[in-house]
């Protein structure tokens, strides 16, 4: 313990400055599974030999054992995992807990700390490194099945050479040796009197997967803030207040805009409510026109309801002749102008024919060219009229 303080002493005065983001009770929660064998560490195997003698060996019987893990990660380095192994009998002559007659030769749960030694010296980077060295201490409960049941309490030490894995370091692969006593039991179990000695100590090996669950950082793992100095930040300030003045400004912008395009709307909903002004004869002149955007000979949908009227009196009157007649207003150049006054009758005569069904041989189209005679708004000259040119 006087070895880890120092440690975390000495790695803080020498990393760069960095903050967690909190952790919640929720965060840093992972799961696994792992398996291996254990064996005696000392004097684990006796063999009587010819002659009588009882020859004792170590490393010569080996138990498998399964374990489940689940474990918590307080800080970058420090943790706490619950461990708990089942051990199996292997062969007839294996027995790792004395007495014991059962395949499931004994069990063992235990608390563990878990230290994170890449972060304790070399700090954390805001996400696990890819290989991580991880040692784990603890005490524990164990308990032997079959023949004369015992319990015992048990401490554990172990490093886990671990891989992390998968585009979110979710995954973690490691390899772990370990060494388990057995400090104080009775009726069969090695260890008694609270004292580590290889008697009553086992060696294991296992490897082991774990699952880190997501956390409310949005990762599986630890983040770093991002810590700023005051002159980024001064620096930040002015790039937003620049920001909402740029925003104060084109509202300004937006909403004189809008006022303009009211006004324009207002004249031209009079325009299109004024009848429209006698230029030929009287008699022949028909009241509906259709009104054109500057430069555009497309008939907008709001003018199209002017056309059907010019249908209406068209089928109604089966000998009736209508010549359209389209105007550009004077801006522009003049040969434009002339194009766009004739195309703006064609894209007339060109609904009338296809929607409303009226014959060709009874529309004649002209173009005018630019005028400013037919309105006083400059913007209400382009525009095609109606006269009725029968015989």
């Amino acid at each position: 313990m006087f070895i880890a303080a120092a440690a975390v002493a000495v790695s803080a005065s020498a990393q760069p400055r960095t903050t967690i983001t909190a952790n919640k009770a929720g965060d840093n929660i992972y799961v696994g599974v792992n398996a291996g064998a254990i064996t005696g560490l000392k004097n684990s195997y006796a063999k009587t030999d010819a002659n009588g003698n009882v020859q004792k060996y170590a490393f010569k019987t080996f138990t498998p054992e399964f374990g489940v893990r689940v474990g918590k990660n307080f800080t970058t380095v420090f943790g706490l995992a619950i461990d708990a192994n089942m051990y199996f009998k292997a062969r007839k002559n294996d027995n790792l807990y004395a007495y014991s007659t059962t395949f499931v030769q004994g069990l063992d749960v235990d608390l563990l700390g878990t230290a994170n030694l890449m972060n304790l010296f070399a700090g954390y980077k805001g996400q696990p490194r890819f290989f991580e060295v991880i040692a784990l201490g603890g005490f524990g409960w164990t308990h032997a099945f079959g023949g004369q049941r015992a319990n015992a309490i048990n401490s554990k030490i172990a490093l886990d050479f671990a891989l992390n894995l998968g585009e979110k370091k979710a995954w973690q692969v490691y390899i772990e040796p370990g060494i388990t006593y057995l400090l104080e039991g009775y009726n069969g179990m090695r260890g008694n009197d609270f004292k580590y000695d290889g008697r009553n100590a086992g060696f294991s090996l296992k490897a082991g997967v774990n699952y880190k669950f997501g956390t409310s950082n949005g990762t599986h793992n630890f983040a770093c803030e991002q810590l700023r100095d005051q002159a980024e930040i001064d620096a930040l300030n002015a790039k937003i207040n620049a920001a909402k003045a740029d925003a104060d400004a084109a509202k300004a912008d937006a909403a004189a805009k809008a006022a303009k395009i009211a006004e324009l709307q207002k004249a031209l909903n009079d325009c299109m409510n004024k009848p429209a002004p006698v230029v030929e004869k009287a008699k022949a002149n028909l009241q509906p026109s259709v009104v054109f955007k500057q430069g555009k000979s497309v008939v907008e949908r709001s003018q199209e309801a002017n056309l059907e009227m010019i249908a209406k009196y068209m089928k109604n009157n089966k000998d009736a002749k209508i010549k359209i007649s389209g105007y550009a207003s004077p801006e522009g150049p003049k040969e434009l102008n002339q194009k766009l006054s004739e195309k703006r009758a064609e894209a007339c005569k060109n609904i009338l024919v296809k929607k409303y069904k009226i014959a060709a041989d009874r529309l004649q189209t002209e173009g005018l060219g630019a005028t400013d005679k037919l309105f006083d708004e400059v913007e209400f000259n382009r525009v095609a009229l109606f006269n009725d040119v029968t015989k």
